[in-house]
Parts: structure tokens; sequence; C-alpha cells
């Protein structure tokens, strides 16, 4: 699957955006590139990617001892344009990178903002990270600055009006009485795809630098370590879901990933102020109109847990 596709692809839980009211739509017909994109629920997951991975760099500033810098693909491609995003994965592709996984943020100690911009801009700006082996002399010396890296994440619900948010774990029959929800409970989770892991992990031991996950939901933000998340993985007290994802091309996949309850994980924040949810739309070269719903604005405020986490990793990385 070409990685524009991938990263757009879309849990068909999560699809539930349709144009009932509009009649039948030619969407064979629209062709925004060679892939055929077949509704707005991926148009919205990309602003919806795009708004999460925002809140969380500007909310690391704001919080003036650290800041964040966008390290993995879907982080440093063009965020305004859907189409400009696209070419910049089929760059990805055609340059053999397409595969690759990084996480998609750095963190770093605010004191160490003027080297790495200054080595950013020797590389040839954000946009050209992915392309840099991280053999390169400059990235070594970004990478020894780094604090943490994260793995972003994000969902279309408020956390604290889920139906399960608050309840207590209990032991579970198919957990062999490990504590934990119903299989059909609706709680806030932080997720990680098992296809993931393995490049994470590899990552993170060549790096040395730990990977967390944060997830950031309308309202709230948790966080979770990546060693953590393998560590619940082995005792069983996680075990996989199997989900079907549908690209914007129609093709379907199913893969096995791993929903770690919130009560595992860390308060990341909360919503300072919620994002509008605006009306936009593109139009394809026959004059087809595509409309979806963009965020905007908003603003999260970081726990004092993460900031203290922040600050104990930073002493053990000098």
């Amino acid at each position: 699957m070409h990685s524009f596709e991938k990263i757009l692809s879309v849990s068909s839980e999560d699809i539930a955006f349709e144009l009932s009211a509009l009649g039948h739509i030619g969407w064979h017909e629209f062709l925004l590139n060679p892939r055929r994109l077949r509704g707005s629920d991926f148009l919205m997951r990309w602003s919806q990617g795009v708004w999460s991975e925002h809140r969380i760099i500007e909310a690391i500033s704001n919080a003036g001892e650290f800041f964040a810098l966008p390290y993995g693909p879907s982080g440093t491609a063009p965020d305004d344009d859907v189409r400009a995003f696209e070419l910049y994965f089929e760059r990805l592709d055609k340059a053999g990178l397409g595969k690759i996984k990084r996480p998609d943020l750095l963190i770093f100690r605010k004191s160490s903002q003027p080297v790495v911009e200054r080595l950013v801009k020797e590389i040839g700006g954000i946009s050209e990270l992915p392309f840099t082996a991280e053999s390169d002399r400059c990235m070594r010396t970004i990478l020894a600055e780094s604090v943490i890296a994260v793995e972003c994440e994000n969902s279309l619900w408020r956390a604290a009006q889920m139906p399960g948010f608050g309840a207590e774990l209990s032991p579970q029959r198919r957990l062999n009485g490990k504590p934990g929800l119903k299989k059909t409970a609706v709680v806030p989770t932080v997720i990680i795809k098992d296809e993931d892991r393995q490049p994470l992990r590899k990552w993170q031991q060549s790096t040395g630098i730990k990977i967390h996950v944060w997830h950031v939901f309308y309202d709230l933000a948790f966080g979770l370590a990546f060693d953590e998340a393998e560590r619940l993985i082995r005792s069983k007290l996680i075990l996989p879901t199997e989900q079907v994802f549908q690209a914007p091309g129609g093709a379907t996949t199913r893969k096995s990933i791993y929903k770690f309850y919130y009560h595992y994980a860390y308060p990341l924040g909360a919503a300072k102020q919620e994002p509008r949810l605006l009306p936009a739309c593109i139009t394809d070269k026959n004059g087809h109109i595509l409309p979806y719903v963009r965020f905007e604005g908003g603003s999260l405020e970081l726990s004092h847990d993460v900031l203290s986490r922040l600050n104990s990793i930073a002493k053990e990385r000098k």
C-alpha cells in the first residue's frame, strides 16, 4: 500500500460520516490523485491528526522548559494542502524511505533550541528530516540533544464523556482473572498498532532515546511509555484487538492493535480551550466538491505530572 494511503487509513469503526441527504454521489469519479479518495472521513482524519500534533507542540512550547520538533514524515509533511501532503509521501516512496518508521516528535530542553534549530537549518529545514539518514553528523547531534521521542495518536471523542470513564478495573475471565474491563467497555485508551511495535522498538534500541505514546482526545490527553506498553503486553494485561482499516482508495486490511486503558497511562494534559470544527472542502479537476470538517484553534495545557517526567528523564540524559 502506498504510504499516503497507509497514513490516512481509518478504522472501519470510525467511518461514520455519510452525505446521505445528497443521494448518490459518484465518489469513484473523484480523482485527487492516482489513488481514489472515496469519502470525507479520510480528509477529516488528516485534519484531526495535523491539529492534535500542533496542539502538543504548542503545549510543550507554552510550558516554557521544553520544545518539540516534528520528526516523523506525518509531522514534517505539508499540513495545509492534502495534495501537497500526498506529493510529499510520493517523494518519500520514490526515495525508498516510505516504510521507514520514526516517532512523530522529538522533545528537547529549551536550552538546546538554538543548537537544534541551527542543525535543522543546515540539513535543509524540518521537511528534509525524513530524507536525512540518522547517521548524518547533524542528525546524530540532534538526536543526542533530545529528551524523549513521541508517537502521536488521536481520537475523535470527548474522553470524559465516554460511558466507561471512571470505571475501575476488575478481574476478567478473558484475562485469566487479571484486572481489566469488559470487552465492550467504551473508555479512553492509548493505542499502538502491532505492526508499529517492532520498528519503534528497533528505533528506540538504536538511538537510546525512550519513546512515549501520547494520545490526544477532544478534551483530555494521556501518555504511556513504550516500555510500559511492552510490559503490559508481555504480562497479558492487554490483549490484541483485530480491526478492519480502510484506505482512501477503498482497500481494506485487518490489523491487530493494542488498546491500553487510560488507567495505565499518565495524564498528559487537558483542553484549556476546545477547537472549532469548521466546514471545508476540496474540488477535483472535474469540478466535483468534497466537503469535510477541519479542526482549528483550541489549546492543550500539560499536566504537572508530564513536566516532572520530562525533567527527570532530561537529568538522566545529561
